[in-house]
């Protein structure tokens, strides 16, 4: 019993240093490898050397709290009464919840971007130069916005056009129409990757020229140079813009919008519902020239894009290109051409053109809540000319649209004499994208010259009358 005695003391004074003990679950590593690992976490990105990834600092990481905590940055500590463990945290992953905002995921330099795409064709514009007057504070406040999520549209302008038909038109605060370019400039290239190469309008490289050149190389194709009969049926969109559901749109966006910041935008442009703030430019009357299906304003909330604005015209592509890829690669159409909810299809058999045209008020009725306009369906054989993007494509020729050429002698004719050099010859321009187009320009370039203007000899151009 006397020897046990010293044994059962060591035992317990064994286990007394024991509890008090600290574990370190990192291994130390050798030599300077330890130093630098420590060294690397804290300094900045440009001065790490790749050996750990930069730690995210998130709400909810466990720090020690009894005295100073030994680790250094990029460290998750914890303690308890008897033991301290230390891990190194490598990686982690954000998670989105019900408050948590996404960081912002833009540069200045895209901002700046966008401002000069948007004054591109604005440069003179009243709200354009009120925003350059003071340029670097307006880019720097609206930049600070997008940052801190602060960023709400502000009041847009509606006015009415009436050429070529009454239409109600909405345009947003030039500051918001850089949002718009900042967000087309970031998201655009992703969905034109998708979209097919018939499909046209606001997309670069594919306007009006584009569509036309395009849907005469398929007629020629279908009817191998005009030498085979084929059969067209064109289609039009009933009040397209103001019929867009805006959910449905906003399903199609995020499904190729997996950055949480850029979504969040994208909201905020889409749902923006500028009834609820706007000015009216223009005589009050006019608003009575649109018809009341047409109108904006009698549209429910969710319910129609604002056509005017950069955003519209994308969000319009995305919208439809379900309806390209339906047409495509489930009628497998090969001879199809679109613009913007203009569309023309081809074949040589016209009761399968309207099996087509069935599937198709199927596909919009279930996919979109669309319909198609039946007052501006045609289904006729090509040879009798196809009338798109105003241009008539017959056999051997493609010109331009007769009642858009006889309003062009008619408003030049009475057009002042301020703005004659500039109509002039946008019209001249026009008439050019036509490829049998000489006795068209030869008539405008007669009623130029009888108004005192010259004009080029190869009757492309008109310049300034002398004074």
């Amino acid at each position: 019993m006397d020897g046990a005695n010293p044994l059962r003391a060591r035992i317990v004074e064994a286990t007394a240093v024991m509890t008090e003990r600290t574990f370190n679950l990192v291994v130390p590593l050798a030599h300077k490898a330890t130093d630098m690992r420590t060294t690397e976490t804290s300094c900045s990105a440009q001065e790490r050397s790749g050996a750990v990834s930069l730690p995210n600092n998130r709400q909810g990481d466990v720090e020690s709290t009894i005295g100073p905590s030994p680790a250094g940055p990029g460290i998750r500590t914890s303690t308890t009464a008897t033991r301290t463990t230390t891990t190194r945290t490598t990686s982690s992953v954000l998670v989105p919840s019900a408050d948590w905002k996404a960081p912002a995921d833009f540069t200045f330099t895209e901002l700046t971007q966008a401002y000069f795409d948007c004054r591109r064709t604005k440069r003179n514009s009243a709200s354009a130069l009120a925003f350059e007057a003071n340029l670097e504070h307006n880019l720097r406040t609206l930049h600070d916005e997008l940052e801190d999520g602060r960023y709400e549209p502000g009041r847009s302008i509606c006015f009415v056009i009436t050429r070529p038909k009454a239409r109600e038109v909405w345009a947003g605060q030039f500051r918001d129409r850089i949002v718009h370019h900042l967000l087309h400039n970031r998201i655009a290239p992703r969905f034109y990757a998708r979209f097919i190469a018939d499909s046209c309008a606001c997309i670069p490289g594919r306007g009006t020229l584009y569509a036309a050149q395009r849907l005469e190389a398929k007629v020629r194709s279908i009817t191998q140079n005009w030498s085979k009969p084929a059969y067209y049926l064109k289609l039009d969109l009933a009040n397209f813009f103001v019929n867009i559901d805006k959910r449905i749109l906003y399903r199609l966006l995020a499904r190729h919008i997996p950055e949480h910041w850029w979504m969040q935008l994208t909201e905020t442009v889409l749902f923006h519902d500028p009834r609820q703030n706007y000015e009216l430019h223009g005589a009050a009357d006019q608003l009575a020239l649109v018809p009341t299906h047409k109108r904006l304003t009698n549209q429910p909330g969710h319910m129609g894009l604002p056509i005017g604005n950069l955003s519209s015209q994308f969000f319009a592509n995305v919208y439809l290109d379900v309806l390209d890829q339906f047409i495509k690669h489930n009628l497998h159409c090969r001879h199809y051409v679109r613009y913007v909810d203009d569309f023309v299809l081809l074949h040589e058999s016209p009761q399968w053109l309207n099996a087509a045209k069935a599937d198709i008020e199927q596909l919009l009725a279930d996919k979109l809540a669309a319909r198609i306009n039946p007052r501006k369906t045609i289904l006729q054989p090509i040879e009798r000319g196809i009338d798109f993007v105003g241009q008539v494509i017959k056999p051997w020729r493609r010109t331009l649209r007769r009642r858009t050429f006889n309003d062009a002698l008619s408003r030049l004719s009475q057009a002042d004499s301020s703005d004659l050099f500039e109509t002039g010859n946008s019209y001249f321009g026009l008439l050019r994208q036509a490829s049998h187009s000489h006795h068209d320009r030869a008539q405008l370039a007669n009623v130029m010259r009888a108004r005192g203007h010259s004009i080029k000899a190869d009757l492309t151009k008109t310049y300034r009358k002398s004074t």
